[in-house]
């Protein structure tokens, strides 16, 4: 359960850059994405801290961020039509490399 909690909270993450960006795009809708960007902030930290009462801290935490981040790279590019060069993959790997790494190297 404490990983599934973390997974939702991640999701989350994800929502509240997209809410900012939203905003940007489409000013006559800029409160409500302003207030989805913030209801997202506030559901995203609250699973991470249901999820880290079971889950080191120090694994949550960079799961929750390192899957945000991939997450949100990935919207980008799938929605936005950010840049999708070599080296920004690369290195949008080594993000979920690193957080495959440190899950494993925890156990």
């Amino acid at each position: 359960m404490p990983w599934l909690l973390l997974i939702i909270a991640a999701i989350f993450e994800v929502g509240w850059p997209l809410g900012f960006k939203l905003s940007g795009l489409y000013p006559q809708r800029f409160w409500l994405y302003i207030i989805l960007s913030i209801v997202s902030m506030t559901l995203s930290g609250l699973f991470l801290y249901l999820a880290q009462k079971s889950i080191p801290v120090s694994t949550a935490y960079v799961i929750w961020t390192g899957a945000g981040a991939i997450g949100t790279f990935l919207i980008g590019i799938l929605c936005f039509g950010d840049s999708t060069s070599l080296l920004r993959m690369a290195f949008a790997l080594l993000i979920l490399v690193g957080i495959v790494g440190l899950e494993l190297s925890g156990r």
